[in-house]
């Protein structure tokens, strides 16, 4: 069966009998992967080789959110832990080298952790460019504060997930550094003028715009859109993400099961696709939203298809390191050697 166009979640640590049967007959393009998903290396192999032998697809995109600090699904005792991306920020200031050197090694490091369990697909890096007062759901997970230097490190990032056989995924989409609230919970608005967005915000998108795959913020920029968010905005795709910024590859929405958004799942759900979302994420792994989020996508075809089919066709297989050698590399430059 063709595959569909959303992203699903799933309960718990294995496939339920439900799971199993809604995965095969809804086809879903892709699976995310969360902490209740996840228990050690073989029961996620398990999971994982059983969601694509369920939709009977060897090469379906599995996805995570494996940023590190306080985005981490992977964690000790099993996983290394990894630190937030001010991490590399703070390097890069002391010396640009170093910091750049740190984010790739450290995003190469991520990518074997994720290769060798079958997770081809990592939601990073980010190009949010927070501001004063912004709410803390980005902070330390930024880069910096300057669109230059954010996209230089993101740049280093995806360079580093790419070696190591792992899909970027650029968020958040065109920019959640400005918003006084946590999309999760409430919707944010943006009221700073377009020429500032564009400057700042949008200008660090605009330089990694080449990169596979992207996540919408769920931000309202009133100054553009003042009604709906960039995720359900036709305006904000087609002017901004795919206009001024220029991105070209396959976009997701972020989750769609977020409070920002408002009415049922199956409203936002075609909402985002209207808008020029390529597929639609739901994360939460409950059954009867999945089954209405799933109700709402079409095969992944036309533009889209060719979108999605391209993106994956920009994998490559891990190039060799050794990884003992760059573990003590990476803890030298963290000073933990």
């Amino acid at each position: 069966m063709a595959a569909h166009a959303f992203i699903t979640g799933l309960a718990g640590l294995a496939l339920a009998n439900d799971e199993r049967a809604f995965l095969r007959e809804a086809a879903p393009w892709g699976l995310i992967l969360f902490k209740r998903n996840i228990e050690n290396r073989e029961q996620v192999i398990r999971l994982v080789n059983d969601f694509r032998d369920a939709v009977g697809r060897a090469a379906a995109p599995v996805l995570i959110d494996q940023e590190g600090g306080r985005v981490q699904r992977l964690a000790p005792p099993h996983w290394p832990a990894y630190p937030p991306g001010a991490v590399y920020g703070a390097l890069y200031d002391r010396d640009v080298a170093t910091g750049l050197k740190a984010a790739r090694l450290g995003a190469r490091l991520i990518a074997s952790d994720l290769a060798e369990i079958g997770i081809t697909v990592d939601c990073l890096p980010l190009a949010d460019v927070p501001v004063g007062g912004a709410d803390a759901v980005i902070g330390d997970r930024a880069y910096g504060d300057t669109p230059g230097k954010v996209a230089a490190i993101a740049g280093m990032v995806a360079e580093g997930l790419a070696a190591g056989g792992v899909l970027p995924v650029l968020k958040h989409i065109p920019g959640h550094g400005r918003a006084t609230a946590d999309s999760h919970h409430k919707l944010p608005t943006v009221a700073t003028d377009r020429a500032t967005l564009e400057s700042t915000d949008f200008a660090a998108f605009r330089s990694l715009a080449s990169l596979p795959m992207a996540m919408t913020a769920h931000i309202v920029f009133s100054a553009i859109d003042p009604v709906s968010p960039a995720t359900t905005s036709v305006t904000m795709i087609r002017e901004v993400i795919r206009g001024s910024i220029g991105f070209g590859g396959l976009l997701m929405s972020d989750d769609i099961s977020m409070q920002a958004l408002s009415g049922a799942l199956a409203a936002r759900a075609r909402a985002a696709l209207a808008a020029g979302c390529d597929v639609v994420l739901h994360c939460n792994g409950r059954i009867d939203e999945m089954q209405a989020v799933a109700g709402e996508a079409p095969p992944l075809g036309g533009e889209a298809g060719r979108r999605a089919a391209g993106a994956l066709d920009q994998r490559r297989a891990p190039q060799p390191i050794d990884l003992a050698a760059a573990r003590r590399e990476f803890a030298g430059l963290m000073g933990t050697a």
